[in-house]
């Protein structure tokens, strides 16, 4: 009897490892992120049409409930998600949240009235943060060695593309389209799911005992720390995301910039993010995964610095991009840092329990830059404020010491 108590992967009808499918299970994770992208970014691109829509009464109040309503359920999901990975595998969770976020869009896509728009928005927030954790999980299941920060990072440039490709595709429709039909995309998740019953790796059986229970072990003496700073860590990094995302268009313009292209700002900050996470997790994947994200965080400091000063359409570009380098370029980092740091019996629960306390700080973002807003008034005060999140964020990554040395695995055929 084997005594090789590594935990393993499915492979296609008992066949050997095929060396391109890691390839192949990177480019379906993009898919799902791009997906996912997509529909994080159609409630934003449909704002202005959503406005003008008379029978629904929608206001700038309206825009914001409903993007808490996306918001709120993605650490439910996420967190559900990352514990059903360890449990049953990751390949049953991944095609239930596919079905679920294609529900979930096809109800905003032909709801009737704003409150059912918005039920729509809920359950496609709780699908999304399922699918985010357990798509970064297979996706770093499958890395090569030395190569898991460049395919974490790269699946996760997924979301930024889905960003960009709603933004031209609402550019093109709206408002000749009824808004809503742009949320019917969404339900082309279903056509995923012969992808990911093929690729997606199922962990085999028998991975966890009642001794080794995932909370319990991140509870343990061993992970505990490290869970806690990643997790503050976390927050303050997707606080950094989301307050920028928000509000960086809208403290450009309340600082005398011109944004006649809000297109040309959305290309700038996601292709900042794109080419900004290829190059860092290329440097990550050489030893340099802290430092990395670090320099990012710096890297999205000085852009705020150089924002909150008048300058040329071209420097808000390029500033803008660099501020898309360092807010999800970081975030990208810091999901393959966590990966990386943990044993793979335990990768999904952590990852699921540190995105969703992460996304905490993702929901309260937009509000404390508002808040921050409204009491000084000072022009460039929006500004200096998304800093101080990524100052706190790099002073608890120094502090990140991973209980083990990071590990990737590598596919390999089910043991006997």
């Amino acid at each position: 009897m084997s005594t090789d108590t590594r935990p393993t992967v499915d492979t296609p009808h008992g066949n050997p490892p095929n060396p391109a499918r890691p390839r192949r299970i990177l480019a379906l994770g993009v898919l799902i992120m791009m997906l996912e992208g997509w529909d994080l970014g159609a409630l934003g691109t449909v704002g202005p049409s959503l406005l003008d829509y008379e029978p629904w009464h929608a206001t700038d109040a309206t825009i914001g409930m409903l993007g808490s309503a996306l918001a709120v359920g993605m650490p439910i999901g996420g967190f559900l998600a990352g514990r059903a990975a360890d449990a049953w595998g990751r390949r049953a969770p991944v095609l239930v949240c596919l079905v679920w976020v294609s529900i979930a869009m096809s109800i905003s896509t032909f709801a009737p009235g704003l409150a059912i728009f918005a039920l729509g928005l809920g359950l496609t927030g709780i699908g999304i943060g399922g699918l985010t954790t357990l798509t970064i999980t297979f996706v770093a299941d499958a890395a090569p060695a030395r190569r898991g920060a460049f395919y974490v990072g790269a699946a996760q440039c997924g979301v930024a593309l889905g960003g960009v490709i709603v933004a031209f595709v609402g550019r093109a429709v709206l408002p000749q389209w009824s808004f809503q039909w742009l949320f019917l995309f969404g339900a082309l998740a279903l056509l995923l799911i012969p992808a990911c019953w093929y690729l997606v790796p199922n962990l085999a059986a028998g991975l966890h005992t009642k001794e080794h229970a995932p909370l319990r072990a991140l509870r343990s003496p061993e992970f505990r720390r490290l869970t806690v700073l990643f997790s503050t860590a976390s927050f303050f990094v997707l606080l950094l995301v989301s307050a920028v995302a928000v509000w960086l268009p809208t403290l450009l313009v309340h600082n005398g910039h011109d944004l006649r292209s809000a297109l040309g700002f959305t290309v700038a900050f996601n292709g900042g993010a794109i080419a900004g996470t290829l190059i860092a997790t290329v440097i990550a994947d050489r030893g340099w995964t802290k430092a990395t994200i670090l320099a990012c965080l710096a890297c999205a400091s000085v852009a705020m610095l150089a924002l909150s000063a008048a300058g040329a359409t071209w420097l808000i570009l390029l500033m803008s991009a660099a501020a898309g380098i360092g807010a999800f370029g970081t975030q990208n980092l810091l999901n393959a840092y966590i990966t990386a740091s943990y044993p793979l019996r335990l990768r999904g629960t952590a990852l699921g329990l540190i995105m969703g306390l992460g996304r905490v700080g993702a929901i309260a973002g937009p509000a404390y830059v508002s808040a921050v807003t409204g009491t000084w008034s000072a022009p460039a005060i929006g500004f200096y404020a998304l800093i101080v999140p990524a100052v706190i964020a790099a002073a608890f990554v120094v502090l990140i010491r991973p209980a083990s040395q990071p590990e990737y695995s590598v596919l390999v055929s089910r043991t006997p």
